[in-house]
Order: structure tokens, then C-alpha cells, then sequence
């Protein structure tokens, strides 16, 4: 199985950017469609964003024009691209491979505030 490291969360203001990155390690990482999720305090864990190699990305339409997913699989690497943060996108972000039985990262902290 996967393992998932996430990083690249931080504290941002509103209309900022930020990208978050997440390294994967064993298995054969090509072969997971790839997403992202966010939890935001005292709500159920969201699906944001995913990727399949070789296709584009699909999103929460909440996030749509914004946000960019992508992968590198040389690299097994996932990332998320985040343009126009608002304060709404605050919450901690998790990588995921293979959907919701699938590998999970231990999470990555978004705040968006000025």
C-alpha cells in the first residue's frame, strides 16, 4: 500500500496562493487516481479535487477556477495548486490515493485569515 507525506500548508491571506505537495512511497503510484480532501472544524472531511494519470483534473465546484491538481509520477508527487484563497478554503488538507478505502496522508494544516 501507499504511503502519503503531505506539506506546503501554511497561513495565508485572503486572495493569497499556496501550493501543497504530496510525496507518495511504495506501491505503484501511476496506477492510483489521485485526490485531494480538506476537513474544516466541525465539518465531515470534503472531496476537493482528483486526478487519474494521463487526465486532467476534476473539482468541487467550489473551488472550480481556482484550484489546480496535478501529478508527477517520475517524481510521485501530487500537487495542489490554490489561487484566490478565501477564508472558507480553511481547513486541514489530505492526500489521498485510491479513494476512501484507499492511503490517506496525515493531513496539512490551510488557514486563510488576515
Amino acid at each position: 500500500q501507499v504511503q502519503l507525506v503531505e506539506s506546503g500548508g501554511g497561513l495565508v491571506q485572503p486572495g493569497g496562493s499556496l501550493r501543497l505537495s504530496c510525496a507518495a512511497s511504495g506501491g505503484i503510484f501511476s496506477f492510483y487516481v489521485m485526490y485531494w480532501y480538506r476537513q474544516a472544524p466541525g465539518k465531515q472531511r470534503e472531496w476537493v479535487a482528483g486526478i487519474r494519470s494521463g487526465g486532467s483534473g476534476n473539482y468541487v465546484s467550489s473551488v472550480k477556477g481556482r484550484f489546480t491538481i496535478s501529478r508527477d509520477n517520475a517524481a510521485k508527487t501530487v500537487y495542489l495548486q490554490m489561487n484566490s484563497l478565501k477564508p472558507e478554503d480553511t481547513a486541514v488538507y489530505y492526500c489521498n490515493a485510491g479513494g476512501t478505502n484507499g492511503s490517506w496522508g496525515q493531513g496539512t494544516q490551510v488557514t486563510v485569515s488576515s
